[in-house]
C-alpha cells in the first residue's frame, strides 16, 4: 500500500509520504523512496508502476524548470506525463504465462509547491485527466489514500489552512503514523517535504525525529486535557 499526501497551510503546502513498496507479482515488500523534488520550489510523488514512476522522475528532472514556469502548471504537467503513460500502456502485455497478478501499467502522480504567494496541488490520473486540490486544502494518492483522507478529515478541526507548515508537517506525520498502525503496508521511514516562499525543503532524518517529537508531545498535551474534561 502506498500513500503521499498534502496539505495547505497558511504559508505554504507540506508533503509526505511512506516508503513501503508492494511487488504483487514476486510477492514482496521493499523501501523506496516516494517523494522527490520538482525543482527547488515543488515536490511530487507517484504510486503504482515503478517503471512508470522512473521515467516520469527523470522527465521531471530534466523538465522541472519549464513545468514550473508556465502558465498552467496542470496542463504542463500533464504534457509531460501523458506519452510516458502512452508508451507503457502501448507495450504492455497483460496475459503473460504464469504471470497473473503482476499489476498493471497504471500510476497516479501528485504534486504541490508555492507559487505567486499560493499553494498548488495537481493530481494527474492513470486516464490523465487534471486534479486541482489546493482550494480544498488536502489530498492523496495510493491505495491508502481513502484512509489518509479519512485521518485528514479527522484533523480538519484544527484548521491547518490557518497555521503555519511547521504544524503542517506534524499533522502530515501524525496521519502517517495512524496509518503505519491501521495498515501493514505502509510502512517508515516516511518521508516530508515542506515548501513555502522560500522554497522546497525535504527534511531529513534527524528533523523528521524532531517532528515525531512534537507528534509525541501533541498527543500527551490531548490525552492531559481529555482527562480534565472527563475528570
Amino acid at each position: 500500500m502506498t500513500v503521499v499526501l498534502a496539505t495547505v497551510c497558511e504559508d505554504g503546502v507540506v508533503i509526505g509520504s511512506d516508503s513501503q513498496i508492494t511487488d504483487k507479482g514476486r510477492g514482496m515488500t521493499y523501501p523506496a523512496e516516494k517523494l522527490h523534488p520538482l525543482g527547488d520550489t515543488a515536490a511530487w510523488g507517484g504510486s503504482g508502476a515503478r517503471s512508470v514512476l522512473t521515467d516520469v522522475k527523470r522527465c521531471f528532472n530534466e523538465k522541472s524548470a519549464a513545468i514550473l514556469e508556465a502558465p498552467d502548471i496542470g496542463r504542463a504537467l500533464q504534457a509531460q506525463v501523458l506519452p510516458i503513460l502512452r508508451h507503457h500502456y502501448d507495450t504492455f502485455i497483460p496475459d503473460v504465462p504464469g504471470g497473473e497478478g503482476g499489476g498493471t501499467p497504471s500510476a497516479y502522480v501528485m504534486a504541490a509547491g508555492w507559487r505567486d504567494g499560493e499553494p498548488w496541488i495537481i493530481e494527474i490520473t492513470p486516464s490523465g485527466m487534471i486534479g486541482h486540490y489546493a482550494d480544498i486544502g488536502f489530498h492523496a494518492i495510493g491505495s491508502g489514500a481513502a484512509m489518509a483522507q479519512q485521518a485528514g478529515s479527522l484533523l480538519s478541526h484544527f484548521r491547518l489552512g490557518q497555521r503555519s507548515v511547521r504544524f503542517g508537517c506534524a499533522a502530515v506525520l501524525r496521519v502517517l503514523h495512524a496509518l503505519d498502525l491501521t495498515s501493514a503496508s505502509v510502512g517508515k521511514p516516511f518521508s516530508l517535504c515542506r515548501i513555502d516562499a522560500k522554497g522546497a525543503h525535504h527534511l531529513s532524518d534527524e528533523e523528521i525525529e524532531e517532528v515525531g517529537e512534537v507528534v509525541r508531545k501533541w498527543e500527551e498535551a490531548e490525552q492531559a486535557v481529555i482527562a480534565k474534561l472527563f475528570d
